[in-house]
């Protein structure tokens, strides 16, 4: 899968992900830093990512992704610490087959670990 890592998520947290192979990148690496949700998840559609790991609680409410081709996985991390993040590693690594798997079935969704 190509996943995308949210800019207020450790950009270490890649390397997580990396060893699984997955392609991953972070909103840092391809330079869409500042980015409003919106543009963001066009980016992400047209730049072929598959699914953004975010710790955003209110991106729910404010995006309608069922018209895009993107699954949003919500890390649901108490902190955006790398130390807390990390804490809830396996879950998101668990929720990652579960989108996986759903990609094979249909386009988009929003997951909550």
């Amino acid at each position: 899968m190509k996943i995308l890592i949210d800019e207020q998520l450790p950009t270490k947290l890649k390397y997580r992900f990396i060893e699984l192979g997955h392609e991953v990148s972070t909103v840092r690496d391809m330079d869409w830093l500042g980015k409003k949700n919106g543009d963001l998840l066009e980016s992400m559609s047209t730049n072929n990512f598959q699914v953004l790991i975010t710790n955003d609680k209110n991106l729910y409410y404010q995006q309608k992704i069922s018209t895009l081709k993107v699954c949003i996985v919500n890390i649901n991390s108490k902190t955006n610490r790398y130390s807390d993040v990390m804490e809830v590693i396996e879950p998101i690594k668990n929720k990652l087959k579960e989108v996986e798997t759903y990609l094979t079935k249909t386009n988009g969704g929003y997951f909550i670990v």
